[in-house]
């Protein structure tokens, strides 16, 4: 092979890589506050995990930031109307996040929770199963931050 067939080489692989970059860079900033299109794929994810799959980092985050469990049920008390007794009958049933949030009685001023979480800017998705379990997520990450209760809680 003379030089030149592996220069053309080169730079047609070269130019593969760049629009792989690209794309991802491309995707990252659209991640980072903008619309994104959300794949029937992502949104089945998140309605086969269990909560009790989570429920344990969410614990670990925010007692390692400093926070209690007392805390974190409440938050999620706040979410979902689940009490710590209720919430512990999701977890042993294994409950999926969909079984949980079907048996949830969303607050009302859930719509109030904004911001982005995991690159996602939550009052922009449109499965309404995977903006909850977004919502959650937020509010763990609030508390983990250590705002203050009222503030995550959409009182003040």
């Amino acid at each position: 092979m003379c030089h030149c067939a592996t220069f053309t080489l080169h730079v047609k692989l070269d130019l593969h890589f760049v629009e792989d970059v690209c794309e991802k860079l491309v995707w990252r900033v659209h991640a980072g506050g903008r619309k994104m299109k959300k794949t029937s794929d992502h949104d089945a994810r998140f309605a086969a995990m269990t909560f009790a799959s989570v429920y344990p980092l969410y614990i670990t985050k925010v007692e390692k930031k400093g926070r209690t469990r007392e805390e974190l049920h409440q938050v999620i008390e706040w979410l979902t109307g689940f009490t710590p007794k209720n919430l512990e009958k999701q977890i042993e049933c294994n409950a999926t996040f969909e079984q949980f949030f079907e048996r949830a009685k969303l607050n009302p001023n859930a719509s109030l929770i904004t911001g982005v979480i995991c690159g996602y800017r939550v009052e922009e998705i449109e499965n309404p199963l995977t903006q909850r379990v977004r919502y959650l997520d937020k509010l763990v990450d609030e508390l983990a931050k250590g705002r203050k209760m009222e503030k995550i809680l959409r009182t003040a």
